[in-house]
């Protein structure tokens, strides 16, 4: 029987994960520049969470050119907003989301001793937690999810 609880959509890469990006972006109004692209490009050559010092270093090099992470913030929040990049808040770091026409809360599980993470969909989970924070008298908005620990290969 399979897991109804758990969120399946299409995981987008390279040429079609930037053009899933732009149409996302895009869809909340906003216009994909050059250097939208670029920082997106540069997130997503990323394999673990990365921060805005990181992409604006790698965008710099790409540019050859400096890239101040301010403005690389900016884009960052646009990108969070638009469901283009994940926040990884204990990490103060972003993820290019793979998936950015699907809304729904992430998990991410993050190892302590390598710093892997690990995205997770799990709606019923998700639920559960924007249930419990409204039985409260709270309104959630936007469940933070992060699970500390170590991973497969370190624990």
């Amino acid at each position: 029987m399979a897991d109804t609880h758990t969120h399946h959509h299409e995981m987008h890469e390279g040429e079609a994960l930037a053009a899933a990006a732009q149409t996302a972006l895009e869809r909340s109004g906003e216009q994909w520049t050059r250097m939208r692209a670029a920082v997106f490009d540069a997130l997503a050559e990323f394999d673990q969470p990365a921060s805005a010092y990181d992409i604006a270093e790698a965008v710099s090099k790409a540019q050859n050119r400096r890239v101040a992470a301010n403005s690389v913030y900016r884009i960052l929040d646009l990108f969070t907003a638009a469901n283009v990049a994940r926040r990884v808040e204990s990490e103060n770091a972003y993820l290019a989301n793979r998936h950015p026409d699907c809304l729904h809360d992430c998990i991410f599980l993050v190892c302590d001793n390598c710093g892997t993470t690990t995205h997770l969909d799990n709606d019923k989970l998700a639920n559960g937690v924007r249930d419990a924070a409204r039985a409260k008298g709270f309104n959630p908005e936007r469940p933070v999810i992060e699970v500390r620990g170590l991973c497969e290969k370190c624990g």
